[in-house]
């Protein structure tokens, strides 16, 4: 028998979308709203029996009546007594009229705009941390920026979510903000977070961001001018000289060492970034004597220190060094922190300590920027804070990137032996030397054709060197079982290198 064309054109137009985490009752009603949306299907008209695109469909007929039901609460379909279920008249939306687009006397189009003539402030140029397409597919991804599946607290996360949209718990995130913050979030900051790092702060100190780099917008939005001396560290981090390099400042790179940055001889500027607990992308950590004569500095030389207090919470051996805002007396140092980094960047909830007027003008830029962050998303962290499950996914991480760690250095040693790095008391990831032939953007470049990709060196430095033989291995993104591997791959894209420079490798190195 001849298939029904009827049939078959039901059948491909309510093709159920390849979103396996739906159910398949949502997955029939994002069908059919696309069908209205997209106008192939019309006000008024038919759809098939519940019966007829169960079989078609190989549904239950239950998911398509349930599916069915829903739509026409939500006003897309109508039900008719006797008649069946068809499109409802105003399912769609109003569209404006279509129009012909203006022109000159000449009869011809007017030129757009010259936007490369127009835009004052770009960063399009910029060296920043980037990834190729499709990087997900690569199977060592020695780079930052991706959540990792095997640690990220699903159940967790998920309960805290449902919690807060419990009707009860809707009246403490539905409303409009303006430039106020979700006051659980606020408290659970300034009394399970801060004091973590010796750090005492009243509510009105504290700012939430949209993350760090959020955090850095606000701040050279605020701070900085064409007049502005801002000190970086060299290398330091590129995220924050790109956020910074907006309001176009006077640079001053700060030398780093084994010991982080070099406070002797400190040149002159208006402001000071460090990342003191790991240094970005380093990792050394500023010991107390040095963050003590910082401090005295910053009073002698009258400039203001904006802290990043990049990973502390990953540590792996020793006690905690107690963060500059904590020894902080005259409020010359301005706090950035984040509470979901760990967790996943793409969360973007970070914070601010600052004196109370300076957090006053913050609110009132970032009101102008974004009004507030995802309030929803505050209040699930506090819940996420308040349960106890940062802190037993912070030891979580911390047990597997010590894991990690381990399994990237002695790979390094069997596959890069002439290769220098010193293993961090903590954070996710290693700082690498290679020997002084070797580019890293280079080798970046080898690397991917054996699906490794590591972050080049020279992003981090405002005047990289050349070759520039330092790299980043970012632990973060790969399962532990995928090191030893990925290292030993990125040791034949050395060897290929090599090859091609002319260069010979130590024995210990071969990787065949």
């Amino acid at each position: 028998m001849p298939p029904n064309p009827r049939a078959t054109q039901w059948a491909q137009l309510f093709a159920l979308p390849d979103q396996p985490a739906l159910p398949l009752q949502a997955r029939l009603r994002a069908a059919v709203v696309q069908a209205i949306l997209e106008e192939h299907l019309a006000p008024g008209a038919p759809l098939p029996s519940s019966r007829e695109l169960a079989a078609l469909l190989g549904l239950s007929r239950n998911t398509v009546t349930s599916a069915y039901l829903q739509l026409i609460d939500e006003g897309f379909l109508e039900a008719r007594p006797r008649s069946g279920v068809f499109v409802a008249h105003d399912a769609r939306p109003l569209s404006a009229v279509h129009a012909e687009p203006l022109v000159g006397r000449s009869g011809q189009a007017s030129q757009p705009p010259d936007w490369s003539g127009r835009v004052l402030r770009s960063l399009v140029d910029k060296p920043t941390l980037s990834k190729p397409d499709r990087w997900r597919d690569y199977p060592y991804p020695f780079v930052y920026g991706n959540y990792d599946p095997q640690l990220f607290p699903t159940e967790d996360f998920r309960e805290c979510c449902a919690r807060s949209l419990a009707r009860s718990q809707l009246p403490h995130w539905t409303p409009d903000f303006e430039t106020d913050d979700v006051p659980d979030l606020i408290e659970q900051i300034r009394t399970r977070l801060l004091p973590k790092r010796g750090v005492f702060a009243l509510k009105e100190e504290i700012l939430v961001t949209m993350g760090a780099q959020h955090a850095y917008y606000l701040l050279a939005e605020a701070l900085f001018d064409e007049q502005t001396r801002v000190g970086l560290e060299e290398p330091g981090h590129p995220h924050a000289r790109n956020s910074f390099s907006l309001r176009q400042p006077k640079w001053v790179e700060v030398d780093v060492d084994e010991d982080g940055l070099v406070v002797d001889a400190l040149p002159a500027a208006d402001y000071l970034f460090v990342t003191p607990s790991h240094q970005s992308p380093t990792t050394a950590t500023l010991s107390l004597e040095r963050r003590q004569w910082l401090l005295r500095k910053a009073e002698l030389q009258d400039f203001v220190i904006i802290e990043d207090d990049y990973e502390a919470e990953n540590l792996y051996e020793g006690t905690p060094m107690p963060a500059l805002k904590s020894l902080d007396k005259t409020g010359r140092v301005i706090y950035v922190g984040s509470v979901s980094k760990s967790l996943s960047p793409a969360l973007r909830l970070g914070f601010i300590v600052a004196p109370r007027a300076l957090i006053k003008e913050l609110r009132v830029i970032r009101h102008a920027m974004v009004r507030h962050p995802s309030a929803f998303l505050q209040h699930a962290y506090a819940l996420f804070l308040s349960l106890g499950h940062h802190e037993s996914h912070a030891r979580r991480v911390n047990h597997a990137m010590q894991e990690r760690l381990a399994l990237a250095a002695q790979a390094l040693r069997d596959h890069l032996p002439d290769f220098e790095f010193r293993l961090p008391s903590g954070g996710a990831s290693i700082w690498v030397q290679a020997p002084t032939w070797v580019d890293a953007t280079e080798l970046s470049l080898m690397a991917r054709n054996h699906g490794v990709l590591i972050e080049a060196g020279d992003v981090f430095f405002a005047k990289p060197p050349y070759p520039c033989p330092f790299f980043r291995l970012r632990l973060s993104s790969i399962a532990a079982s995928q090191i030893p591997a990925g290292i030993r791959a990125l040791g034949i894209a050395v060897e290929e290198l090599a090859l091609a420079r002319g260069e010979k490798r130590p024995a210990g190195g071969r990787t065949h």
